[in-house]
Formats: structure tokens, sequence, C-alpha cells
């Protein structure tokens, strides 16, 4: 019985089954977990999400910006861009169950016994756990419920850039959004900035990744995330877990086996050419 952990798959299915190959994955033994982001920019989102919808209890997955951004050309608030590889998922006779099953996941996990926790983007030092969970709880909740493309037509925005118990309706929606799956960096008092999306070795002053500011949550806790390619899964501080390498861009899918954390790769089969790796 072992927990693993995958970084963004973007419509990587071959790479992804590859990959748990490697580890002997089994859905009636093991538990996977799953950085959001399980779709576009790769050639097979459509396999991807039927795949990860049948695993049934055996996964564990957090939505990802790209994940919100199907729900948002599904319902015809957002464009269908060519690069993100949507039209055969979109025109698949299952997309409505696929839809609506997406909706219906969280976009943050917490494991008390694991002292894990998995968000897309990370976690603002703003906030504490208990902050964190009823942020995110708010979030879901909107999204299982009927009036969910208002949110979506909504949460396109960068403001507001900073977390106050008063924020309230749509633009508390929305930060929590921008926190949860779309954040790199903040400034010191942990302000979000959504602008840069450099390397942290090019970004300018003061602005720095999110997990190098002083945290709010117990220190026994981990943190996994995705969404940040560039990073290349180095450079973050003990107990920070960043698992996008970046497949679709032509990199690499890394799993983490949480238990002996160990990690094990499988080398892009794919390159999406027309895509770039700051984009993700």
């Amino acid at each position: 019985m072992a927990t693993y952990l995958i970084g963004d798959i973007h419509g990587c299915y071959r790479e992804l089954i590859a990959l748990l190959q490697q580890v002997d994955f089994h859905p009636d033994k093991d538990t996977l977990w799953l950085t959001g982001d399980l779709v576009a920019r790769g050639p097979d989102s459509l396999a991807v999400l039927r795949y990860v919808k049948q695993l049934g209890s055996a996964v564990k997955l957090v939505l990802g910006n790209h994940d919100l951004h199907l729900l948002a050309v599904y319902n015809k608030i957002s464009r269908n861009k060519p690069k993100d590889q949507l039209d055969e998922l979109l025109a698949a006779p299952d997309v409505d169950e696929l839809v609506n099953w997406l909706r219906k996941q969280p976009v943050l996990q917490i494991d008390d016994e694991l002292k894990l926790v998995m968000t897309h983007a990370g976690l603002t030092p703003q906030w504490d756990l208990d902050t964190a969970k009823m942020c995110a709880r708010e979030v879901e909740a909107i999204l299982r419920s009927d009036s969910y493309p208002l949110f979506l037509n909504a949460m396109y925005g960068d403001m507001p850039n900073s977390w106050s118990p008063k924020l309230s309706g749509l633009a508390r929606l929305r930060y929590t959004t921008n926190v949860l799956t779309r954040m790199r960096y903040c400034f010191p008092n942990g302000q979000l900035d959504m602008i840069c999306k450099s390397k942290p070795e090019n970004a300018p002053a003061p602005l720095k990744p999110w997990f190098e500011l002083p945290r709010n949550i117990p220190e026994d806790y981990s943190i996994a995330f995705g969404h940040w390619a560039a990073l290349e899964g180095r450079g973050t501080s003990a107990g920070i877990y960043a698992l996008d390498t970046g497949c679709c861009w032509g990199g690499k899918l890394t799993l983490l086996r949480w238990e002996d954390k160990q990690y094990f790769s499988q080398p892009a089969l794919i390159t999406a050419s027309n895509c770039q790796v700051h984009d993700s």
C-alpha cells in the first residue's frame, strides 16, 4: 500500500500510464494524489479525465487553473483556444458527465495523518490552515452548486491580491481561486503578485516565491503543489514539494512515492511545441 503524488498531467495520458506502470500502481490498494491541471495543452485530455474518473476513491486530486478554464469553456464563458487541445474532449459523448464530475472535485487536499497538504499552486503565507480550509470549502461549494457558471464568469482577474477576513462574495472567491490555482510570487507582506512568471533567480525585487516566505501553517505539515513548471521540481524550501516538471512542454511527468520520498519520472513522448513553459 503506497501513496503516490504526481504533478500536472496536462493531457499526457500515455506518460501517465507509463509512469504508473513503473511503480506497479494498483488502485485497489494504492492512493494517487494529483496536483491538478489534468487537462489542456497535451494531446489526450479526454483519456486522462476518463481514466482518473474511473479510479474512484483511489485518487485524491485538486483542481488547477486549466481545469477551471475547461469548465469556463464548456459553459461558453471563455474561448476554446487551439493550443489547449480540448476539441476532442468537448465533442465527446460523455463530456457532460466528465465536466459535472470535474467541477465537484476539491481545490485543497489535507491528510492529517500523513501531515500532507496539496493545492495546485500553493498556500499564501497570509493563511493559517483553518483559513485555507474555510476558503477552499467556499469555492468548492459554489462549484458544486447550480450557480457555478456565475462564479466562473467572475473568477478571472488579479484583484483583490491581499487577504482580509472582511473579503466577501465574488471578490473573496476570486482571491481564494488565485491563491490555490494561479499564485507564484508574493511581496514580503504576503500580498500576491499575479504578473511575474520568471524563474526565481530572474524575479524582480522584492518578489519572493510564496514558499520562501514565513509559513503560517504547522511546521510538521508538508505542502505538495504543481503549476510552476519553470521550477523543474527544484529550489523549494524543506517540506515543500514542487511536482510539475513540464511534461506537456517536452519535459517529464514526475511521481513522488510519499512513504520513502523516492522520485520516479517519465519523459515526454509528445512535445506540445506550440506552448511555453511559463504559461502553465
